[in-house]
């Protein structure tokens, strides 16, 4: 994302609490604009790195009273809000935000908006499902309401959290074989969210008075069936059974993908209604302004490639802890959406303990080898045997040290991932499962003399046998890790 800017700008961000706007406002800031967001909500910016970096409006494009001030110095104004078509009356909603948002544009005179609609086909507006007839006609509001208007418009975008992408990497992940709508054979032209991210950047400076629509998308045009089998060679699934039938109406698929899949039912159906038409970019005019990168637009394998890293990575620690932000705009971030980012399961257990902190570390630290699991011997023995039954590992490699772990030690079936001394234990499991598996141990002191002990099991299903797996093993949970956490704690106490 390089597009060629002549100076810092005063940038107005609406949807900063959302997927592409929490995207776009770091991306402003690393070229040295000056962001203010407007949200309802600003505790709800609480979280994000740069929050001490932006100003912070509040207000709401519904309640054009709310406006007033926001609009104040402001060069250019990002809409990036929309109601996704929840409640009949959504559209008459998404009309007056929109009239409301250019006319404080226009007052305050604001040189440029923004506004990232949907692609649209080629089709009279009367024929578009109502989300894409809706964004349709914000763009035009926005282009008639006196101030130069850049929308853009896009079809699925490639990224972990982006709605579209969790549909799709939710039916593709859970569903080896599965009776799809005939929509599944309409092309779509998708795009990677870091490219979405860059024609945003770069709109901010097109030519004053400029004032159009223009459609942007990857460099590849595929069906949602080939975008499902591509998702799951990439994910490394098995290869998918699809059969498409006619039958499955808008609102029967919209069903159909909210039992599926963890999107709400609210998001699912306006998705799934835009998809019986096929959203193919008929120019590519965006680039006399903002040129394609050197290495080209991001294909649709990388950009779903980029979307699992943090996942095959397993680097859990980015998608639980906002300390830091991710490497890259496909990467998944705090504030997304609980489906967001696939599934992770977990099993949480937490106690407090007089013993002092250093004590529980202690036994934490020495977990494992020839000191055990602290739980169910027999359940740790029989799942080490069929480990080595499937050609895995087992629990025959016990520990490097007795006391002491570092940073890529083999511990029985697990590897040392990440180590705090005195705070942290986070183990990658090394045995044959359908996902991945960590397990994490955690320490702090309790605000008096006593300690917090944490532990975490997750787990990260691979296609429809993680799934199984997961709720098969369940019922031992209590068991297995609440005995773990007890006889941790009980443990520590002895020490002394």
């Amino acid at each position: 994302m390089d597009p060629q800017q002549p100076g810092p700008l005063r940038c107005l961000v609406t949807g900063a609490t959302g997927y592409i706007g929490g995207r776009l406002v770091p991306e402003l800031l690393a070229r040295g604009h000056a962001v203010r967001c407007l949200v309802r909500d600003p505790g709800r910016l609480r979280d994000q790195p740069w929050r001490a970096r932006v100003e912070t409006a509040t207000g709401d494009v519904t309640r054009p009273a709310t406006l007033s001030g926001a609009f104040d110095d402001v060069d250019v104004a990002y809409y990036l809000v929309h109601s996704l078509g929840t409640g009949p009356s959504f559209e008459a909603t998404d009309r007056e935000a929109a009239r409301a948002f250019a006319a404080a544009a226009a007052a305050a005179g604001v040189t440029r908006i923004v506004y990232l609609g949907g692609l649209v086909p080629d089709h009279a507006a009367a024929e578009l499902s109502p989300h894409l007839r809706s964004r349709a006609e914000v763009g035009r509001i926005l282009r008639a309401g006196g101030v130069p208007t850049a929308e853009l418009r896009a079809a699925v975008i490639i990224g972990s959290g982006s709605a579209s992408f969790e549909m799709l990497r939710h039916l593709t992940e859970r569903l080896p074989a599965m009776v799809t709508p005939r929509w599944v054979s309409n092309r779509i032209q998708p795009i990677a969210v870091r490219d979405v991210l860059r024609y945003l950047v770069g709109a901010a400076h097109l030519p004053p008075g400029l004032n159009r629509a223009f459609d942007i998308g990857g460099p590849d045009v595929l069906t949602y069936e080939q975008m499902m089998r591509r998702y799951a060679r990439i994910a490394g699934l098995r290869r998918r059974l699809i059969v498409p039938v006619p039958v499955l109406t808008p609102r029967l698929s919209s069903l159909w993908v909210g039992l599926v899949t963890p999107v709400p039912g609210s998001i699912a159906r306006p998705l799934v209604e835009s998809l019986r038409h096929e959203v193919v970019c008929g120019e590519h005019d965006i680039a006399r302004w903002v040129p394609d990168p050197p290495a080209g637009l991001t294909g649709f394998d990388q950009a779903v490639t980029l979307a699992l890293r943090r996942i095959k990575d397993a680097d859990v620690a980015t998608r639980w802890s906002s300390a830091s932000l991710p490497g890259v705009p496909s990467d998944p971030l705090p504030t997304d959406p609980d489906w967001a980012g696939g599934s992770l399961y977990q099993d949480v257990r937490e106690r407090t303990v007089t013993a002092s902190p250093a004590d529980v570390w202690r036994v934490i630290e020495g977990i494992g080898g020839d000191n055990g699991w602290y739980s169910f011997p027999l359940a740790w023995a029989l799942r080490g045997r069929l480990d080595r039954l499937v050609g895995g590992v087992g629990l025959r490699r016990g520990r490097r040290d007795p006391a002491r772990l570092r940073v890529g030690d083999s511990l029985d079936f697990w590897r040392v991932e990440e180590i705090e001394p005195g705070r942290l234990l986070r183990l990658r499991a090394e045995m044959r499962l359908p996902g991945l598996a960590w397990l994490e141990l955690s320490v702090t002191p309790d605000g008096g003399h006593g300690a917090c002990y944490r532990q975490r099991a997750l787990f990260h299903p691979h296609g429809l046998a993680g799934h199984a797996y997961w709720w098969a093993v369940a019922p031992f949970h209590t068991v297995v890790f609440g005995g773990m956490a007890r006889n941790i704690t009980e443990s520590a106490l002895r020490i002394r």
